[in-house]
């Protein structure tokens, strides 16, 4: 074997690695699909193209390919939103360690940056098979249900609590709080949860550049009109 041969043939680490990741990326759309049960040992190795001793040898298990494709969801909506995470929770941190209160005009700001980035990643193709996973894990939560709300979803929704909180000057613990930030999700992930019906009732084609704007428009209004219930209460 020549050594230009050596040098243009990958690693074993890296073809290792990249066949983990094909598998990763294949399971999540089988799973979403079939769900666990109803998802073949053989539909998951055919789907990312390798033979059936690779489940073992690289998850130990059909569940330990479950449990890693859903931390493997994690890592790739995390790939969109680390930024925009970061930037905020620091900024809150500063606030907290300097004891100075959240104010309601950058809450807004904060908040509409939130939803504008969900709306792009969610209407967006690669997030199909996250989507699909997801109902189901909410459906019949699993162990995977715990990491991902864990790892994931709960420090984003309490993010939001407390920035909702702060748009309200209401506890960010409060029941209602709690409500009205799973109201606010709610609107935007509808155009991923309900894509057929929405692109039926707009009469558009799919979610290009011009439809995302518009959605990303619509959040900002979302964001703008949270205030007091009109009847008070609480």
């Amino acid at each position: 074997m020549t050594q230009e041969h050596n040098n243009q043939t990958p690693p074993a680490s890296a073809r290792a690695e990249a066949a983990r990741q094909k598998m990763l990326s294949a399971a999540l759309d089988v799973f979403g699909r079939y769900g666990f049960d109803g998802a073949s040992t053989r539909q998951l190795t055919e789907a990312a193209g390798v033979n059936l001793q690779a489940i073992p040898y690289y998850f130990g298990s059909k569940e330990g390919l479950y449990i890693a494709a859903a931390e493997y969801l994690m890592l790739q909506v995390d790939t969109h939103i680390s930024g925009m995470r970061m930037r905020i929770g620091t900024h809150l941190m500063a606030l907290d360690r300097a004891g100075e209160p959240l104010d309601g005009t950058q809450a807004r700001l904060f908040l509409t940056e939130i939803l504008q980035t969900m709306v792009t990643l969610f209407v967006a193709k690669e997030s199909e098979s996250w989507a699909r996973f997801l109902i189901r894990e909410q459906m019949e939560p699993t162990e995977a249900f715990q990491r991902v709300y864990q790892g994931m979803m709960r420090p984003m929704i309490e993010m939001g609590r407390r920035l909702i909180g702060a748009i309200l000057d209401e506890d960010p613990a409060s029941e209602h709080v709690r409500l009205r930030a799973f109201n606010l999700i709610g609107s935007i992930l509808v155009f991923r949860f309900a894509r057929a019906a929405v692109l039926a009732q707009m009469e558009w084609d799919t979610f290009g550049p011009k439809q995302v704007e518009i959605l990303r428009g619509l959040a900002a209004e979302l964001v703008d009109v949270i205030g007091p219930s009109k009847g008070g209460a609480a």
